[in-house]
């Protein structure tokens, strides 16, 4: 198949089938095209491996690419204990932005846009040039980055948070093979006094139409986004691969996930990092 191109030099853990991975990309993109999520990958392939699930993950950015959607970033998941713990992982995720998942401040959401929205607050890089050094220190990162910027994060499943055939919760796998549950992000306005910024202690809080809903640190993000930033160097170094100039990075949530059903008003204050907001419309 035409896809199974993707899976080549990617991961060299992949145990699947290339027909298996081609197959599992195909049910993720109709998922998101008719809202009806698939069961758990990781029940239909019992010895699926973290390889296995981003040859899938590559499998499916590579279908929307084709599709006329570019990548135009990055996002980190995973990085608090809190939810490597209710995984089973001790590493973070990262998944892939394309360019229909980019929304502005204050956007309106329509219904039906995603299936089962749910927000995290984030801390975004905006990168001015490449990041070369496969194990960059948070200088270097910092070196490298235009702005930054208070974000949301839209989580999206295509999978189904429990199978609906055996009950089991998902997986890892199945969370990464579907673009690491990402669905879109939201940018706030750009902070270019970098240096102004420890990014340890700053703060969101997070509403849903008016009522606090989570708070956090940017400290909840592996002791320091920076230090996030440069897990995903590392990691898309090791398969050839590099953060570009102009690609966003969301470095990962320090907050729990807000579910955002129709009619929810979602704000971020940041305090004096900034604010950012979406509306999803009933």
């Amino acid at each position: 198949m035409a896809l199974a191109a993707s899976i080549d030099g990617l991961a060299k853990g992949v145990t699947l089938s290339d027909d298996a991975v081609v197959t599992a990309a195909l049910a993720l993109d109709g998922a998101a095209r008719t809202h009806v999520q698939i069961p758990l990958l990781s029940e239909d392939h019992p010895a699926m491996t973290l390889d296995d699930a981003y040859a899938i993950q590559s499998a499916w950015v590579k279908l929307q690419q084709a599709n006329g959607d570019p990548v135009v970033g990055w996002k980190i998941g995973l990085t608090s204990k809190a939810m490597q713990a209710a995984l089973s992982i001790d590493i973070p995720d990262s998944g892939v932005l394309l360019r229909s998942m980019v929304f502005e401040d204050g956007a309106e959401i329509p219904p039906g846009r995603f299936i089962q929205p749910r927000i995290e607050a984030e801390i975004a890089f905006v990168m001015k040039t490449p990041l070369d050094n496969a194990d960059p220190s948070p200088d270097e990162i910092l070196a490298a980055t235009e702005y930054i910027a208070p974000a949301l994060e839209i989580l999206d499943t295509r999978v189904t948070r429990k199978d609906p055939r055996t009950g089991q919760a998902r997986r890892v796998f199945d969370t990464i093979a579907d673009n690491a549950a990402n669905g879109g992000i939201v940018l706030g306005a750009p902070v270019r006094d970098i240096g102004a910024h420890d990014l340890r202690w700053i703060g969101a809080i997070v509403s849903r139409n008016d009522e606090v809903e989570e708070t956090g640190l940017g400290a909840g993000v592996l002791n320091d986004p920076l230090l996030s930033v440069s897990w995903l160097v590392t990691r898309l170094a090791a398969y050839g691969a590099r953060i570009e100039p102009g690609q966003i990075i969301l470095s990962g949530s320090f907050i729990r996930p807000v579910e955002a059903p129709p009619g929810s008003r979602i704000v971020g204050d940041f305090g004096n990092f900034g604010r950012v907001s979406c509306h999803f419309t009933a």
